[in-house]
């Protein structure tokens, strides 16, 4: 959503002058350096070989390792999280990674007297909640729909829609819709300013 043109041609329209029109543009402009914020960090990335969509929202994130091992689907939103790609991390579309989220892509052998560094690709799948302070480690694959609770530490793949939480993360009883058509992106204050006005 972060594309200046998305939100242009996306922007709810209300007649000149009503006070909808008055409320709404004082809205986009207050948050405008928000959105402005979210494309730089964007093209930032995208300039340093990153892969990702116009339509997903980078917020202050600190990405550590090679650029290019991160790619990013539409409407997806990362907050104030930490990755470090000496692997890859594969994002989908409309996936929510929290404030404080740390992505891990290696480790060490330690039953090798060499301590050899392991690296492993992680695979967030579309519509996947990743909660605030959740830790993922390599190799991880996170599957459509799942959930992963606040502070959780998840070590090994988790099924499409499953929730879990914990350290180690296991799955809890509940189950996830299977049908899902949100948006995260559209809670985010600058570019509600724009699509609802």
């Amino acid at each position: 959503m972060a594309s200046l043109n998305y939100l242009w041609c996306n922007r709810a329209k209300f007649p000149l002058g009503s006070n909808a029109f008055n409320r709404a543009w004082a809205k986009r402009i207050l948050l405008f350096s928000q959105v402005l914020k979210m494309n730089n960090r964007r093209k930032k990335l995208i300039n340093q070989g990153a892969v990702i969509d116009e339509r997903a929202e980078i917020g202050e994130a600190k990405f550590e390792g090679r650029k290019n091992r991160l790619t990013v689907g539409g409407f997806s939103f990362i907050g104030r999280a930490y990755m470090v790609l000496h692997a890859n991390i594969i994002i989908g579309e409309r996936v929510c990674i929290n404030d404080g989220v740390e992505i891990l892509t290696a480790t060490h052998d330690v039953t090798d007297p060499n301590w050899p560094q392991i690296a492993k690709d992680v695979v967030i799948e579309d519509y996947v909640w990743i909660g605030q302070g959740a830790m993922i480690l390599p190799g991880v694959t996170l599957g459509r729909g799942a959930v992963v609770g606040a502070r959780a530490v998840v070590s090994k793949s988790v099924a499409p829609g499953a929730i879990v939480a914990g350290n180690p993360a296991i799955p809890v009883s509940k189950t996830r819709s299977t049908e899902l058509h949100y948006n995260p992106c559209e809670f985010l204050a600058a570019n509600r300013a724009w699509l609802i006005g």
